[in-house]
């Protein structure tokens, strides 16, 4: 075994900071090495990254949190969830979803994202004057993604300040270090939420509207077959889960990247035809998700190592996407950069299936920045949160000039 070199500590806060300097020392060392501490192998380099969420040999294999009856509601939600599923199930499920998400839902709310984006951009350059910050990450990088998820789910507005709440908190379940408290807080939050969205499909089901739930609610294959309710709430509670926190790490590590590099960002100002590539760009420069799980099937050869039947393997996405073999000058901002085949939305059968909206969340995020603001700055120190999975900011301070 290839030990992990010593820098790659995922709990240092100069490596939760940034860990691209480490990810460079370690993809010196070898492309696949094992991790004592967390007992699994990382593939460290782009090309053993892809392979690991490409092998169908190493699946997604979801294990009960135990003990049960204290993560019930924690464990449905993801014994129940397309991202936690390998074929035939995952085949079927995935094509239910899709058969509702086919149904326009995307483009459907385009223009309502965009004039949201511009709303929320309004409402921060009255706030700010150009002299006075205000916080990105809730003035809008939070707001306007739940908001969307909110909106293609059909959840009243009245309720719509419960969500967030509920997606922060299951999601530190997801790292590494977790106190007691937050395992509570997850399965608190993953309770309340089922509950909620049973209520909703129920109601949906007396009074069916153009929102994805009534889709998902009467959605059928070709066989006949139907979502259970379990996986039908458990589907919603995934598209807010991983739909919203990746759109808001995005824009919260993108706008520090292109405020620390102040010539990228007058090329998008001078150029906006950029913009779907300088999204792309930004989704690689600095992932919002920087690992994700696999289990060998059986013995798997990965980067000149044999992962052994029911080892774990991550592929570590932020590292992947600084790979110099693959990309030119990686630790370089280049919102004009064609040449990127990033995997910050995974790969394989799990791509993740809310790609296409997060492209228009994004694009109508930046585009409102771009079309509304004369001037962004840094308005103080920006706040990281002290998680790596899941890679992101608590506060973004800004000044905003129309």
């Amino acid at each position: 075994m290839t030990s992990a070199p010593a820098p790659l500590d995922l709990t240092d806060p100069a490596v939760v900071a940034d860990p691209y300097p480490a990810f460079a020392r370690a993809r010196a060392v070898a492309p696949v090495q094992w991790h004592e501490g967390l007992g699994l192998w990382l593939a460290f380099t782009h090309p053993e990254s892809n392979a690991v969420l490409r092998d169908r040999r190493l699946g997604r294999i979801w294990q009960d949190k135990a003990p049960g009856e204290r993560f019930e509601s924690f464990n449905l939600i993801h014994r129940n969830a397309i991202l936690e599923m390998e074929p035939p199930h995952h085949t079927r499920l995935r094509r239910l979803i899709s058969t509702a998400f086919a149904r326009g839902h995307v483009e459907r709310l385009r223009p309502w994202v965009e004039d949201l984006a511009g709303r929320l951009v309004d409402d921060l350059l009255e706030e700010s004057a150009g002299s006075r910050p205000v916080d990105l990450l809730t003035g809008m990088a939070e707001q306007l993604p739940v908001a969307v998820i909110a909106e293609l789910l059909g959840v009243p507005d009245a309720d719509r300040h419960l969500l967030r709440p509920w997606s922060n908190a299951i999601v530190k379940m997801y790292e590494y270090e977790r106190t007691r408290q937050r395992e509570d807080d997850a399965e608190r939050a993953a309770d309340e939420f089922v509950a909620y969205l049973r209520g909703l499909a129920a109601e949906r089901r007396k009074n069916p509207g153009d929102d994805l739930v009534s889709h998902l609610v009467t959605v059928r294959d070709a066989d006949g077959d139907k979502l259970t309710e379990d996986e039908l709430v458990t589907t919603c509670i995934l598209l807010l889960n991983a739909g919203h926190e990746a759109t808001v790490n995005v824009t919260g590590n993108g706008t520090l990247a292109l405020l620390r590099n102040p010539d990228q960002l007058q090329r998008l100002r001078d150029d906006r035809s950029l913009l779907p590539t300088a999204i792309e760009e930004l989704m690689r420069f600095d992932s919002p998700l920087q690992l994700f799980e696999r289990t060998a099937t059986e013995d798997v050869e990965i980067g000149g190592i044999t992962v052994g039947k029911g080892q774990k393997i991550a592929a570590l996405l932020g590292s992947a996407n600084h790979d110099s073999a693959v990309f030119a000058d990686p630790e370089t901002l280049d919102v004009g950069r064609t040449e990127n085949p990033h995997i910050t939305f995974g790969a394989g059968v799990h791509f993740c299936i809310g790609a296409p909206l997060a492209r228009v969340e994004l694009q109508a995020t930046f585009g409102a920045l771009l079309d509304r603001t004369s001037s962004i700055e840094l308005g103080g120190e920006p706040v990281r949160r002290p998680e790596f999975v899941i890679r992101g900011l608590a506060e973004l301070p800004v000044v905003l000039t129309a």
